[in-house]
């Protein structure tokens, strides 16, 4: 059974209820420094959460001792130990980028992530003497995002051999808009689909494959071979996926291909390291000086404590544009559960509505619901300390926004005109990148990672499924002869006035 994590931390929450972040910093001078810490690339700042020393150590004993608790689940992670329940299978993506598990299935998992980079690095080198200049990466959810978001936010470290172009929805506008742009004579695809049975995919892919002339460059990422082959794709040109890798885990993996094309096989590796040196630190560190560890920990005192409902992510940096939509799906696919791992009811609430998008911008459109808003909203704010444009005037703005943005929201404003009196008290986390770099862009998506894997065991639940998603699919491969007009009865009355407006729509 789960924990009461609501119940542990009331008492902490009640003692708390009438104090306010500024009266938290002015009554402990040295929380701004204590509060924070370093990883590699990566600085955090917890001081404008809302516990004081006395909560944050009820937090950290959550996590428990050396040994057990979040470091045993750690260490259970990172050997291949069964984490996946429901699917009886381990959770590896650790293994894809260091080799800090020591059982034979870790070992085994770290010489085949190799294997598959060695083979990416080759068909690299055969794109690009094939005189291609654009890639189409198809896939959807993990396929998609992972690789989407750090193509882009590597903008500055493309090696220009080839453009990069994503496809993912199943509408047709979304792959007509980009094969409009390209010619079918220098172009390659790629089909990313771990069942090779995603029906977005598939759709996609057949319209790229009868648009390349059956014949063109396409490449695949699956587990399943034969119906990569089944489809058009040579043996020679599908790379490897496996079951214990999620999708929303997977762009360490060959799912990275797209990656690995933009920047080069030695910016995919630092990528890489980025992240093995922040797995190192989640394994090996403390829970008290244990960065994903205390991010977790203080989404859980959000969640359970002050009883928030939704979490914003703010990066102020354009390049991290994807960031919000990619952490949606780690975030809430993972910990998106009202049932533990062995099945019984979960005690409270989990995960949070998470939302968010890139400053300056945001602060334009919702940050006047996250300063005067009815409901408080946590947030995380993400800066790049040094810029890769010689825009320093720019930045320093940039800069400042971002420090003012997380101030206003912590100390709000009092004013005689109840329109203009801001509450304040809104907590936040502040992370700062030295630079955005492959290796510190590394470091802060599996941060975020770890962050979600400790949340998962401290509510129960298993962030390696997504049962969720399968029952809208299952019913829609229901639906799909009766929106053809293949008169199949339909039960649902809605569904079946809704399919009558569509036919009578097209002239059925």
């Amino acid at each position: 059974m789960a924990p009461d994590l609501a119940g542990t931390l009331a008492p902490h929450a009640a003692r708390l209820a009438d104090t306010r972040l500024v009266d938290l910093l002015e009554a402990d001078p040295a929380r701004a420094l204590d509060f924070s810490l370093k990883v590699g690339p990566l600085y955090a700042s917890f001081a404008r959460q809302r516990y004081d020393r006395q909560a944050l150590a009820a937090l950290v004993d959550l996590a428990g001792p050396a040994g057990v608790g979040l470091p045993a689940a750690f260490r259970a992670l990172f050997e291949g130990e069964e984490v996946n329940a429901s699917e009886r299978r381990p959770a590896l993506h650790v293994a894809l980028r260091s080799s800090l598990g020591t059982s034979a299935v870790a070992r085994e998992a770290v010489d085949l992530a190799a294997a598959a980079r060695a083979r990416m690095a080759g068909l690299l080198d055969e794109l690009a003497r094939s005189g291609v200049t654009d890639i189409v990466n198809i896939g959807v959810g993990g396929s998609d995002l992972g690789p989407r978001l750090v193509v882009d936010a590597l903008r500055d470290f493309h090696d220009g051999r080839f453009r990069l172009h994503f496809v993912a929805n199943m509408d047709g506008s979304d792959i007509e808009t980009v094969l409009a742009q390209l010619d079918p004579a220098r172009t390659a695809g790629i089909l990313v689909s771990k069942s090779f049975g995603t029906r977005e995919t598939l759709l996609n892919g057949a319209i790229l494959r009868d648009w390349l002339g059956g014949s063109g460059p396409l490449y695949a990422v699956t587990a399943h071979l034969s119906r990569a082959q089944e489809f058009g794709v040579a043996a020679e040109r599908v790379l490897p996926m496996w079951d214990w890798v999620g999708g929303r885990f997977s762009l360490w993996s060959a799912v990275g291909f797209s990656i690995a094309l933009a920047v080069g096989m030695e910016r995919f590796e630092e990528l890489l390291a980025g992240a093995a040196q922040m797995d190192a630190h989640a394994l090996h560190a403390p829970p008290a000086a244990n960065l994903p560890m205390l991010h977790a920990l203080t989404a859980i005192w959000n969640r359970n404590g002050l009883g928030l409902q939704a979490h914003a992510v703010l990066p102020y940096d354009q390049r991290l544009d994807l960031l919000p939509a990619y952490l949606q799906q780690l975030v809430m696919e993972s910990l998106g559960k009202s049932v533990t791992a062995d099945g019984c009811p979960v005690q409270g609430d989990t995960v949070p509505i998470l939302c968010g998008g890139t400053g300056s911008n945001a602060q334009h459109s919702f940050f006047q619901a996250l300063h005067q808003g009815t409901r408080t909203v946590s947030a995380d704010f993400i800066g790049v300390v040094n810029p890769a444009h010689p825009h320093a005037g720019s930045h320093d703005e940039l800069l400042s926004s971002l420090l003012a943005q997380a101030e206003a929201l912590a100390r709000g404003q009092d004013d005689a005109d109840p329109q203009k009196f801001h509450p304040g008290n809104r907590p936040s986390t502040m992370l700062l990148l030295d630079a955005l770099t492959p290796h510190s862009l590394g470091a802060l998506i599996a941060m975020y990672e770890h962050s979600v894997y400790a949340q998962s065991v401290l509510w129960g639940v298993n962030a390696f499924d997504q049962w969720g998603v399968e029952l809208g699919k299952r019913i829609a491969d229901q639906l799909l002869p009766a929106v053809r007009g293949e008169g199949v009865g339909v039960d649902d009355p809605v569904t079946r006035a809704l399919l009558a407006e569509i036919h009578r729509e097209r002239g059925a």
